[in-house]
């Protein structure tokens, strides 16, 4: 297993470019399957989630290659088992991305209840509801959804809202899963996520018929076939506005390449909102920070909302900040595993419920800590970055499963990270 031990404070400067969309490439990978024959992805990471998926996919009867770095070559032109094993699902919840593209080109798919990080409750209950609507007969065996389409699936117009909003994953299931269905399926309260229009944007490319991205409306009017393409995917704004934290939280200064700040909309807005400074570039921008970080109330939210995804890396930027601030985690309320962590370096947060209440401090102090899950990872790196002293984080692998590399990132800009096996 290994470990990072970080040194700091220290001051970042320099370039970084921004890796392809880990959530982007995964359902998009996932949507070859649809489409038999020949397809090349661009700009997938090498990360650990991915090879996940690339493993999945060959259990599948795919033949998966990577190329070069980036170019991932899937071969779909057999998918004689459509059975996604316990194994290779527990691994990671998106691996619940192949349940209807599978039931659309098969008629049947059996995917084991899937896994990941943990940070909560994921139920995958509105997925059922949604290929339901579809016409599909679901059932769960042996910890397994059992899922066919005897009579074929049919659109029809689906509701997909849920407790905590819309769903990422089951938008792009029902998604993949309409764009073989007879008729026309319109889905209302859609993810209307950077991703879910990706992944609607190689749908099209391979032949759908898709109206709506970026809406909470999706309207698919059904195809009888899709064929193979060639597609890049979309700069990860996850990735980009941890790279933002980075420069704010060690008063640095980082230009992004590859970062659309058209996707980053609320990000930029409360990063600005508390001191940092976000300059628009060719491809990206440059992040600064000069002065003091000011304390501020944040909420997660579906997009265009805050991310999730980016609640625990603002988390670590705010317990430097000057007086008190409040994150709260509307989208799994139970995403507060590092707070812990942070208190363990000298961060002063208390959790109440689904908030967190961080009075901000002067400095932070290295110590060993241990990561929780993918994120909280990230925001480890960061607060390890900014405190006084050598910081060891345990349990690293969760940060490759949605960052390549990252210590070598962050070292060629001035970090001082060293990866060692234990």
């Amino acid at each position: 297993m290994d470990i990072f031990k970080i040194e700091g404070p220290v001051k970042l400067s320099g370039d970084i470019r921004i890796n392809g969309s880990k959530n982007a490439a995964l359902p998009i990978m996932a949507a070859t399957i649809l489409a038999p024959g020949k397809s090349t992805i661009l700009d997938v990471p090498d990360l650990a989630d991915i090879n996940v998926l690339k493993t999945l996919l060959t259990s599948l009867g795919a033949t998966v290659e990577t190329r070069q770095k980036g170019e991932v070559e899937i071969d779909t032109s057999v998918i004689d088992n459509p059975v996604g094993e316990y194994d290779i699902v527990r691994k990671m919840r998106a691996s619940i991305c192949i349940l209807g593209p599978l039931l659309a080109r098969c008629g049947r798919a059996e995917v084991s209840m899937p896994g990941g990080c943990a940070i909560g409750d994921r139920p995958v209950d509105i997925h059922l509801r949604g290929l339901r609507e579809l016409g599909a007969e679901i059932c769960l065996k042996n910890g397994n959804i059992v899922a066919t389409a005897p009579k074929g699936l049919i659109g029809k117009q689906i509701f997909l809202g849920g407790p905590f909003g819309s769903t990422v994953l089951g938008t792009a299931n029902i998604l993949m899963a309409a764009t073989l269905a007879k008729g026309t399926t319109v889905i209302e309260s859609a993810a209307c996520e950077p991703e879910i229009g990706d992944l609607a944007g190689i749908l099209n490319a391979m032949g759908a018929k898709i109206t709506g991205m970026g809406s909470p409306r999706l309207t698919i009017e059904g195809v009888k076939s899709l064929s193979p393409v060639k597609y890049r995917v979309i700069g990860d704004r996850i990735e980009a506005g941890t790279f933002m934290v980075a420069a704010a939280i060690t008063k640095g200064n980082l230009r992004l390449h590859n970062c659309n700040l058209d996707h980053m909309l609320a990000i930029v807005d409360r990063l600005e909102h508390i001191g940092v400074t976000i300059d628009t570039a060719d491809d990206g921008c440059v992040v600064t920070r000069t002065g003091s970080i000011k304390a501020a109330d944040i909420t997660t939210q579906t997009y265009p909302g805050f991310p999730t995804d980016l609640q625990a890396q603002l988390m670590a930027l705010l317990a430097h900040a000057d007086g008190n601030s409040i994150v709260t985690e509307k989208i799994f309320p139970d995403r507060f595993m590092h707070v812990a962590e942070m208190n363990r370096m000298a961060a002063n947060i208390r959790k109440e419920g689904a908030s967190a209440i961080i009075a901000g401090v002067k400095n932070l102090v290295a110590a060993p800590i241990m990561a929780s899950d993918l994120r909280a990872s990230a925001a480890l790196v960061l607060a390890a970055m900014a405190a006084h002293g050598t910081t060891i984080i345990n349990r690293v692998y969760h940060i490759d499963r949605g960052y390549e590399k990252i210590e070598k990132k962050l070292n060629a800009a001035g970090a001082k990270i060293t990866r060692e096996s234990v």
